[in-house]
């Protein structure tokens, strides 16, 4: 079903690129809007660069404080992102791209992807109990193992030293 939706995206989004190039070229002319095309791909790329300053900026001051990125990790794919439908020609996916790209509705999509990450990442415990196995039992030929166990408070985000 996710197959047959990209592909569906990906011979839509064409069709509509191009319905609306040829309106805005029937509207200003086919030089203006080979120049204003021009023109959007520079300027997205050059808010891509910014804009990916700022990311990684604030990813290496949130880890150097020891605290877990999670905020700036989904800026950061959001910046690609929005990078590459800036960088793709058409006036449909530079709109896209400009709202991921621009930090007030780059917030709006991060809070959307980490809803949708932890309703697919949802917690949950394990059950177990005493079970008859057959074979030998783990530590029944002698072997120890050996190692050290560090104890992590889950609900602190700080990264563990």
């Amino acid at each position: 079903m996710v197959l047959l939706a990209l592909l569906a995206l990906f011979i839509a989004v064409p069709l509509a690129e191009l319905y609306v190039i040829f309106k805005v070229g029937e509207a200003i002319g086919a030089v203006p809007t080979i120049l204003l095309l021009a023109a959007d791909s520079v300027l997205g790329s050059l808010l891509l660069r910014s804009q990916g300053r700022v990311v990684w900026r604030r990813f290496n001051e949130t880890v150097r404080a020891g605290r877990v990125p999670h905020s700036e990790v989904i800026d950061g794919v959001l910046v690609i992102f929005g990078g590459a439908f800036l960088i793709t020609p058409g006036f449909l996916t530079d709109v896209v791209g400009l709202l991921l790209l621009l930090p007030p509705t780059r917030a709006l999509f991060r809070r959307a992807v980490r809803r949708r990450i932890e309703r697919r990442t949802a917690t949950g415990v394990a059950r177990g109990g005493p079970r008859r196995r057959r074979g030998p039992q783990p530590g029944a030929d002698g072997w120890d193992v050996e190692g050290t166990a560090t104890e992590v408070d889950w609900e602190s985000p700080r990264l563990p030293r």
